[in-house]
């Protein structure tokens, strides 16, 4: 799996908890989350079980707090799974 694949997956995983669709349309890995999406940061936590689901991975508490943009997600995934 591609750092690519990992970050569509990713997009994909975030976008039901997306609250601003025009930025999910423009994604890159610097977007923030929360902020630019709008994600509450009580859905952080759904979001990073989805990762968890999805990718057959377990993220620990600390490196789950480190997860601010769409690129840390991605690199947090992609190290796991790698």
């Amino acid at each position: 799996m591609t750092r690519q694949d990992v970050m569509n997956k990713v997009i994909e995983i975030v976008r039901p908890f997306v609250k601003d669709s025009a930025a999910l349309s423009a994604v890159t890995a610097k977007t923030s989350i929360l902020d630019d999406l709008k994600v509450n940061s009580a859905r952080l936590v759904d979001i990073v079980l989805a990762f968890e689901d999805e990718f057959d991975i377990e993220v620990e508490d600390e490196d789950a707090d480190r997860v601010e943009t769409i690129g840390d997600a991605t690199e947090l995934v992609f190290a796991k799974v790698a």
